[in-house]
């Protein structure tokens, strides 16, 4: 991972974000995924920093919220906040995508301290959000919060579009979507992203993805009866 610093212009702590980019440089070797990686930085920490309620002290709590990663391509943003954090140590970031090493170049829940789900394969997140809600729901446990990140491009994905439809009429409202727009997507949508989810029944707000204050006020939103989107502009993946 090189070159971390130059590709942020965050608006946040100075110090979160000097210690996230110093952990992610220890992660090289996937370099053609940094923008994938570098564009989540700053909205995956506004949300364990300061929406998840959720520990590595708690993650086998039933009572925990949810964090789907369906953008599993270019982890290294993911797992240097996992490690902030303490779900996982330090000194396993070094060894990214080697041979040996539980952290890969797309997340496996059966390796990584805190991951809910594996990931990589695009279009699957948004639908297996959804799934967790409803399974929840069956548990008479509606207070968890499911939240799941996605890109712009990932959106081309039909399976997404079938989860949105459905989530909205639903009245989902444990269900929380974060779209990290980078500018990537080939077709687009006309009014925007956040008017295809607000067609759909939803809440929805836009934001600047690099500014924290922005972000958190977008995530903890009031949406009663109805799922929450937020979609976090960053700079284009090809500027």
């Amino acid at each position: 991972m090189t070159n971390t610093a130059d590709t942020l212009t965050p608006r946040g702590p100075r110090t979160d974000l000097a210690r996230l980019t110093r952990l992610m440089g220890l992660m090289t070797g996937d370099e053609k995924h940094s923008p994938a990686a570098t564009s989540t930085l700053d909205a995956l920490w506004v949300l364990y920093d300061r929406v998840l309620r959720v520990t590595p002290e708690t993650f086998g709590d039933p009572d925990r919220d949810r964090f789907l990663l369906s953008k599993g391509h270019g982890p290294m943003a993911y797992y240097a906040v996992l490690s902030a954090k303490g779900f996982l140590p330090e000194e396993l970031l070094s060894g990214f995508g080697s041979y040996d090493s539980p952290l890969g170049h797309h997340p496996d829940r059966t390796l990584v301290p805190g991951a809910e789900i594996g990931s990589g394969s695009l279009g699957h997140g948004l639908p297996l959000a959804v799934g967790t809600v409803l399974g929840l729901r069956a548990q008479g446990l509606t207070d968890p919060r499911v939240w799941v990140l996605i890109g712009d491009a990932e959106l081309d994905e039909g399976s997404n579009h079938e989860a949105l439809a459905y989530a909205g009429p639903a009245g989902l409202e444990q269900l929380h979507t974060l779209v990290i727009d980078n500018g990537s997507a080939t077709y687009g949508r006309p009014g925007g992203i956040a008017a295809r989810f607000e067609a759909a029944g939803w809440s929805a707000e836009t934001v600047d993805g690099r500014d924290h204050d922005a972000l958190h006020a977008a995530c903890t939103a009031a949406h009663p009866g109805r799922p929450h989107v937020v979609v976090a502009r960053v700079e284009p993946k090809h500027a």
